[in-house]
């Protein structure tokens, strides 16, 4: 069955600069549960992240952290690259069963032949931020002005460079009038920044709270929670979630019916936690000695996430809209929307 379905303030002056959340995250990184359930190993399933350390892909982590795969009989090994796009490439060539990326892929690969959905929506705006440099931040106050001006992205291809695109088209700047400049996130975006490589950009937590506590920058639009989304795209934008080949998906049901499990279950529980209480659950060194900072990183962008895992209603036709205003391929095909994601396993999830 298919169907449609604060930006808090960060903590007080004197604050340490969060510094690179990467030390369980690194390219390649990996980590698995043990998938103990009954005994044994549990059913083996590879899930690439694009970057698990990032905020907006906090689910993935936190579900292993909470046991939840292990209790659905689950041995899921998690691994880590930079960007949504590099995880994507990852699961089309059959590296991983799982992609946890950013929904709009599905929208990009049906065009190019790939059949691919979305089987748990984590959220229902893009968590990201365009940022732009402090020294910048008079001559650059809104998208019209990025003619010219050279936008970080965390690579080309990505979602981030969808995102700016749209922007930039929306705004009245053709993309070919600014240079979109791959500088991943974290400490390469942040140096990339401060040095003047690009004059501003698009990333998610923990890179912005990093930012903005070193002042290198201010925050130009916020696209962490759904009105955020509404105000720059014009509706909600589902972004993170698990997507997967949907022929895997259709010869696996019942392991992705425990993957929607276990997922659904760590977004319940992220709804009644505070952000605080979540980074006492992720890795000790994703805080890297400051857990306050951390802490308001996740609570800014805990908005953009569902509670049930269910695609937003009107959501597919956003992402399609925002694909549309810029990239040929997707203004020529006729996309079938119903076959990018499916509710039939989210919607199953008891309890």
């Amino acid at each position: 069955m298919r169907k449609t379905a604060r930006y808090s303030a960060l903590a007080a002056a004197g604050l340490l600069a969060l510094s690179s959340l990467t030390a369980c995250a690194n390219d390649a990184a990996s980590t698995a549960s043990s998938g103990s359930k009954g005994g044994g190993k549990g059913t083996k399933v590879k899930i690439m992240v694009g970057g698990l350390d990032k905020v907006i892909y906090l689910p993935a982590m936190l579900t292993q952290r909470l046991g939840y795969f292990d209790a659905e009989g689950l041995d899921v090994e998690l691994l880590s690259e930079p960007a949504g796009v590099q995880a994507e490439t990852a699961l089309v060539s059959g590296q991983v069963q799982g992609a946890v990326g950013f929904y709009d892929h599905t929208l990009d690969l049906q065009v190019k032949g790939k059949h691919v959905e979305s089987v748990v929506q984590f959220s229902h705006a893009p968590g990201e931020v365009e940022i732009v440099s402090t020294k910048k931040a008079d001559d650059i106050t809104s998208p019209k002005d990025f003619k010219g001006r050279k936008l970080g992205v965390t690579g080309l291809g990505s979602s981030t460079d969808f995102l700016t695109k749209y922007l930039a088209v929306k705004n009245g700047v053709p993309v070919s009038e600014f240079t979109p400049v791959a500088v991943g996130a974290g400490p390469t975006f942040i140096s990339a920044l401060e040095q003047g490589a690009i004059d501003g950009g698009m990333t998610t937590d923990p890179t912005v709270a990093n930012i903005l506590a070193k002042k290198a920058g201010k925050v130009l639009l916020d696209m962490r929670t759904p009105a955020g989304s509404q105000a720059a795209l014009g509706g909600p934008y589902p972004s993170s979630s698990l997507y997967m080949q949907t022929d895997w998906v259709n010869a696996h049901k019942d392991t992705v019916q425990k993957m929607a499990n276990a997922f659904v279950k760590t977004l319940k529980w992220m709804s009644t936690h505070s952000a605080s209480e979540i980074a006492d659950k992720m890795p000790a060194d994703y805080s890297q000695g400051n857990k306050v900072l951390y802490a308001s990183a996740i609570d800014s962008t805990l908005p953009m996430f569902t509670d049930d895992g269910v695609m937003p209603k009107n959501g597919p036709e956003t992402v399609e809209k925002v694909l549309k205003a810029f990239n040929p391929a997707v203004q020529k095909a006729d996309v079938d929307l119903d076959k990018t994601y499916t509710t039939e396993f989210v919607d199953k999830v008891t309890g």
